[in-house]
């Protein structure tokens, strides 16, 4: 019977449908601290609609309920945090324009999904039989059994169902995105055109870098119509900028000192113990390995040592003391060839039962098809595959190690019971497991509270200005830098556990300095110097840009006036140029020999006739001019292949930028930074 925890575990979080019906979904750490304090901020608008702290909260937790998931790190926060906030788009964006659109499901399809006649992702997660892989309608019956007696299992139901619906509404309203995409006659001829013609031909131009920029006067008022001409290139997401610094903790002379001598003491006593094992255990830096190993799979230097029962160690390697030595050895085959079947470790009778079975000649590979729960396997027999003894951990180590060729061994771990039969050995050798203490070279307590106070200095000495956090920072000897945090962002790129960083930022004002946030092994002092809220970025910030941009116009501009002559060989002269060769160029094509990487002078090429020399091409490196001299056609793509071809790749690319165009016609605002 399909139970609540069952369903939790294989179903997971589906909501993440929404977006790309596969989203993984795990859990956000949010901490006490950030509680309400008797109001309920607002953390974003959704097409219209207010979403406040509470009501995310409310969704996190519901979401966090449904998966079963545990707190993870930053990565599976953001994830969470991304299906929460998706689920929140679908609410208030996605189901009430399903509704204007009449899309709707209804309850014989509801049914149908349940029932399995209709097929959906939602229910088939839940109650696919997970030996077989077919949709299991007896554990839908089951379940709703269970849910008559069971509140959890009832509100489970329910939010499969309104899961289910959503996922169901998604494909009726991609269904209707691809519908309206068609290929007609015109792109279906140029298509083929592009697949099969390859163009030859001679090419002239100058580089935009040949012509010197003192040339040309830049005014304001150029970069003020350029702007205005393409303001749409400048829209941007609200930021926060910050100046930061980052004091690195670094190991000191007497850290490397202090730490050797240590290692050393603790070498002799690793030595010579005879309790190596509890040794070991009681060291936080210790670790016994779980599998056994052979000489070939240590080092030279370590293979020589433990092999021949001495320490390996302590040696300094890879910034890390390090010292081994044999825990166990034993003679074992290099590698083994293994089929299992496996069984959930509820069923002892039934592994018993076919244990005996097996080792009375029954057929294996037939007892792995019918009864294994591991599908990977299961429909091959069992087979696992030949793999190195090394691969083998724990149980399994010790029940393979002196397994013969034919053995057949009952192995139980973790939430399973395991058959496995060798069917193949390899040569014997010794294998060892071997007990380690590594000591990585990390600086010392005492050096990082004396970086943390020159970093608490440094926070006093750089509060008043922009000005102000520089000189400080000149007399700390750290270097400013600068990070731009995009609406929505979580962290900074190249800054390790940089959350906390960035919520600051969100609740800072300009010129407000931090505290000192811990930063991987280092520490950071930050200072908000902008807040920048425009839908489009400024002229001023993007003069640098745009000024490359109108540079490159006049450049244009100034060779095409130099350009003269009606051959491509008195243009190529009247640039100062020669004539060169161009060969294999397609409509698929990104690079053209000799200007490289250039979209529109391919496009030119392959939209020309032979014989003529061409009008003047604005290139990204330069300008261009040349002559197709020869097109060669071979039958690669039919019309029929082509239309077949184009009408799936629109149709992917619709249905791909469907529903990030709704959201941004939903103009959603992500305020979430300032508190998760």
């Amino acid at each position: 019977m399909a139970s609540l925890n069952t369903l939790r575990t294989k179903f997971g979080i589906v909501l993440s449908i929404i977006i790309a019906l596969a989203l993984l979904a795990f859990i956000l750490s949010l901490k006490t601290e950030m509680g309400f304090s008797g109001n309920d901020p607002r953390v974003g608008v959704i097409g219209g609609e207010k979403i406040n702290y509470s009501e995310y909260y409310d969704e996190y937790e519901k979401i966090k309920s449904q998966s079963g998931a545990q707190e993870g790190d930053e990565q599976q926060s953001a994830m969470l945090a991304n299906a929460t906030w998706q689920s929140l788009i679908a609410r208030y964006v996605l189901t009430p324009g399903f509704e204007r659109l009449g899309l709707r499901v209804t309850e014989p399809e509801r049914m149908a999904m349940a029932g399995g006649k209709q097929p959906s992702q939602t229910f088939f997660n839940a109650f696919a039989d997970p030996r077989t892989g077919a949709y299991n309608v007896a554990a839908v019956s089951d379940f709703l059994a269970q849910a008559e007696a069971n509140p959890q299992a009832a509100q489970a139901w329910a939010q499969l169902n309104e899961q289910a619906r959503m996922e169901r509404e998604m494909q009726k309203f991609f269904g209707l995105v691809r519908g309206g995409v068609y290929v007609n006659a015109l792109e279906v001829a140029r298509g083929v055109e592009a697949a099969n013609d390859t163009y030859a031909g001679k090419w002239a131009g100058k580089k935009y870098s040949e012509v010197p920029d003192s040339l040309f006067n830049v005014s304001d008022s150029d970069l003020r119509a350029y702007y205005n001409s393409h303001k749409d290139l400048f829209r941007q997401l609200p930021s926060r900028t910050i100046s930061y610094v980052v004091f690195e903790v670094a190991p000191t002379d007497d850290d490397l000192l202090n730490l050797e001598k240590k290692v050393t003491e603790v070498g002799k006593e690793f030595a010579v113990t005879e309790e190596l094992k509890s040794f070991v255990r009681g060291n936080r830096n210790g670790k016994v390995a779980d599998n056994y190993v052979s000489a070939a799979q240590l080092s030279e230097e370590e293979a020589e040592a433990l092999m021949a029962g001495k320490t390996y160690g302590p040696v300094l390697k890879n910034n890390e003391w390090t010292m081994a030595r044999v825990l166990s050895s034993k003679m074992a085959p290099d590698t083994i060839g293994v089929r299992h079947i496996v069984l959930p470790y509820t069923e002892e009778k039934l592994a018993d039962s076919l244990l005996t079975a097996l080792r009375g000649g029954a057929d294996f590979a037939a007892a792995a098809a019918q009864y294994s729960v591991y599908d990977a396997t299961a429909a091959n027999g069992g087979e696992v595959g030949e793999l190195p003894f090394s691969t083998f951990t724990g149980e399994f180590a010790e029940a393979l190690g002196d397994a013969r060729q034919g053995d057949i061994v009952k192995i139980a771990s973790g939430d399973a019971i395991q058959l496995m039969q060798v069917y193949r050995t390899g040569k014997p050798v010794k294998q060892v497991q071997v007990a380690s203490i590594t000591y990585p070279v990390e600086a010392s307590a005492e050096t990082r509270r004396t970086v943390h106070n020159e970093a608490g200095s440094f926070m006093v000495n750089a509060k008043g200005s922009a000005e102000t956090f520089a000189e400080a920072a000149s007399t700390a000897a750290v270097t400013p830098r600068v990070a731009v945090i995009p609406q929505g962002e979580r962290t900074i790129r190249g800054l390790e556990d940089s959350r906390d960083i960035t919520r600051w930022a969100y609740g800072a004002e300009p010129g407000d300095v931090s505290e000192i946030f811990p930063a991987g092994k280092d520490y950071v002092v930050a200072m908000l110097t902008e807040i920048d809220d425009d839908e489009y970025a400024s002229v001023e910030k993007m003069s640098a840009q745009i000024r490359a941009q109108v540079l490159r116009d006049k450049k244009y501009d100034y060779i095409v006036g130099q350009l003269s002559g009606s051959s491509l060989a008195e243009q190529a002269a009247s640039l100062g140029t020669e004539v060169a060769d161009f060969k294999d160029v397609t409509f698929s094509s990104f690079y053209v020999d000799g200007p490289g990487f250039e979209p529109r002078l391919v496009g030119a090429i392959t939209s020309s006739d032979k014989g003529a020399v061409s009008a003047p091409v604005k290139g990204m490196s330069g300008v261009y001019v040349f002559e197709v001299e020869d097109v060669q056609t071979a039958d690669k793509q039919t019309a029929e292949g082509e239309k077949v071809r184009a009408q799936a790749m629109n149709e992917s690319m619709a249905q791909q930028f469907a529903i990030p165009a709704v959201q941004q016609m939903a103009e959603i605002q992500d305020l979430r930074g300032k508190y998760f």
